[in-house]
């Protein structure tokens, strides 16, 4: 009776060891951290507050979280939206669909070098989308895109998009195969056109996976790194360099580790808030 009892914990142990020593141990060492003045070679030095008072008089500190929000308001509503349409499109019965389920993944397991690379060629001023834009008489001459602290958050953005579409798409498809097909042919005798059967019972349905899809998105935009890194190294003079990139510059270039973890403890609690507000808003008490 005693082994029955000590089974189900035996069967957590693995993964609650894997989480300790690689998730909450770090955790709890970065929130000790960012209350000292450590660089890496001399011993950590307790400064308690400090890191954070100097953190919140930097200027450059407030110019990335700015940029942080800005590309979360930019980029999750279309990962959470697009995706729902893209999901019910390739949900179709139709010969060679698993193509386009394929071909509409294929963004995400594209290495980020590489798909940097190829948009660098897209976004350059003499690339194709200043020759499209030019062609059709959009521009009279080239936009340096991402050279230009007008566009250059904008453009890397429009890249988080279309690398992530695949992989909520995914997601959606799930929730829409689950949702029985019984509903919408009772829908179409009651005479429900396409859009109603969409604003009725499709999103209605979705909505747990609406909320999985916009924690995730919001999550993944707070902590976008690489998109930058690749494409504009956070320039020009800091317009798309966001916390995350901020956090990186002055852990690893500047070794200020102390000041990085401070920075990096706020990062942590803007994202918890961000999550409870979604679960809050969309949740109602829904289990997902």
């Amino acid at each position: 009776m005693r082994t029955n009892k000590l089974t189900p914990y035996l069967f957590l142990l693995p993964g609650c060891a894997i989480l300790g020593a690689f998730i909450f141990y770090p955790m709890i060492q970065a929130i000790w951290m960012s209350l000292t003045d450590y660089n890496m070679i001399t011993d950590p030095n307790y400064i308690a507050l400090e890191n954070y008072e100097k953190l919140f008089q930097d200027d450059l500190f407030w110019k990335t979280l700015k940029n942080t929000f800005i590309y979360v308001i930019g980029v999750v509503p279309a990962l959470v939206i697009i995706p729902i349409f893209m999901a019910v499109l390739v949900n179709q019965n139709l010969k060679g669909i698993g193509f386009f389920r394929s071909a509409y993944y294929i963004p995400v397991v594209t290495s980020l070098v590489v798909a940097g690379i190829a948009w660098d060629w897209v976004y350059k001023e003499n690339g194709l989308l200043n020759y499209i834009l030019e062609l059709v008489g959009v521009l009279t001459e080239p936009i340096p895109w991402l050279s230009s602290t007008d566009t250059a958050i904008f453009a890397v953005m429009i890249v988080t998009i279309w690398k992530g579409l695949g992989y909520y798409m995914i997601i959606y498809l799930a929730g829409l195969q689950s949702i029985p097909h019984e509903l919408y042919e009772a829908a179409q005798i009651d005479g429900a056109n396409w859009w109603k059967q969409m604003t009725k019972i499709t999103i209605p349905m979705l909505m747990p996976f609406v909320l999985i899809v916009t924690i995730m998105s919001s999550i993944a935009g707070m902590k976008v790194f690489e998109e930058i890194y690749v494409m504009t190294g956070g320039g020009p003079l800091h317009s798309s360099e966001t916390l995350v990139f901020y956090i990186y510059k002055e852990a690893f270039d500047r070794l200020n580790m102390g000041y990085a973890s401070a920075a990096g403890v706020v990062l942590f609690l803007l994202t918890l808030v961000f999550s409870l507000i979604n679960i809050k808003v969309m949740g109602k008490d829904k289990t997902v």
